[in-house]
């Protein structure tokens, strides 16, 4: 069997860094995207160490770019005086046609664009997975939690009776 060396171990297929699981406790997701990220060199090494919050994080569309706000990316800890702005607006690198899309549907329909995983592809960059979402009520969180108990105790009797 062939050693792989350090960069193949590392690069062998998208990790996620950091997920926003309120997200999905609070809207529904009606479609995703995948974005790519304009970091600075101290923010992708905090990225990838894992050092970033998405929980209050959401996606702004101005001037025909898209803005990824309110996402908090830790100062990296070898960093020196030239270090990031921990709450700076990042870009998002997405098609025209997309951002176009985007903003349509959050405009139109009253909808939110929220990011939902960031994640390290195959290639080592930093990627952002961003939904179209729907507000949820409180009666829908109330059924959304209700499923995910039935669900729970449905595998949790099946896997007594094996």
């Amino acid at each position: 069997m062939a050693k792989q060396n350090k960069t193949e171990q590392t690069r062998s297929g998208p990790r996620t860094v950091a997920t926003n699981r309120r997200a999905r406790h609070e809207y529904f997701i009606e479609e995703t995207f995948e974005a790519g990220i304009a970091l600075t060199g101290t923010e992708i090494k905090s990225v990838r160490a894992g050092r970033i919050s998405l929980q209050e994080g959401f996606v702004m569309v101005r001037d025909g770019e898209a803005y990824l706000l309110n996402v908090h990316i830790a100062h990296y800890s070898q960093g020196n005086r030239f270090n990031h702005n921990e709450l700076r607006d990042r870009k998002l690198l997405l098609h025209k046609t997309e951002i176009r899309r985007l903003h349509s549907q959050a405009t139109q329909r009253n909808w939110t664009i929220v990011p939902l995983r960031v994640f390290i592809n195959a290639r080592g960059l930093a990627k952002v997975e961003i939904g179209l979402a729907r507000g949820k009520r409180l009666h829908d969180k109330r059924d959304t939690i209700a499923e995910r108990e039935s669900e729970r105790d449905i595998r949790r009797m099946l896997k007594r009776a094996y």
